[in-house]
């Protein structure tokens, strides 16, 4: 039998995160599907994820701006979208994104197990590796 895991707190695990686009991971579900953390502040860049969706979930601050590209690399086709607390948004697999967020905002996203955070671009300077805070 799996171990059960313990119950954690993620007003805790916001007011630890001390830099911003640098996930925590706070659960794993069914071994497939992660749940991460993390203070979102500027601009991230452009990237995709081509295997998996994103869903952000504005916990607190904000808003925080999804830019996202209906059709790759092309700029003309740029569109937005706009969260504030409480709203969530899935960015469908493949789709070109930048979030943005002029104001520190804390976020929940929920991807594939193991997703590179800068998707299709997983060798910038944002890459962060995600560390695993359960307990």
């Amino acid at each position: 039998m799996a171990s059960i895991p313990s119950k954690l707190s993620i007003p805790a695990v916001i007011s630890s995160i001390t830099s911003p686009w640098q996930p925590k991971m706070v659960a794993c579900v069914n071994s497939t599907t992660e749940v991460r953390i993390a203070k979102l502040q500027g601009k991230f860049i452009w990237h995709a994820h081509p295997d998996t969706d994103e869903l952000f979930y504005v916990v607190d601050g904000g808003p925080l701006t999804l830019n996202y590209r209906e059709r790759k690399d092309d700029e003309s086709s740029e569109k937005k979208v706009v969260l504030t607390k409480g709203e969530m948004w899935v960015v469908p697999k493949g789709v070109q994104h930048l979030p943005e967020a002029e104001e520190e905002a804390s976020v929940m996203m929920i991807e594939q197990a193991g997703t590179v955070n800068t998707g299709d671009r997983e060798e910038s300077s944002r890459t962060a590796t995600i560390e695993d805070v359960r307990r």
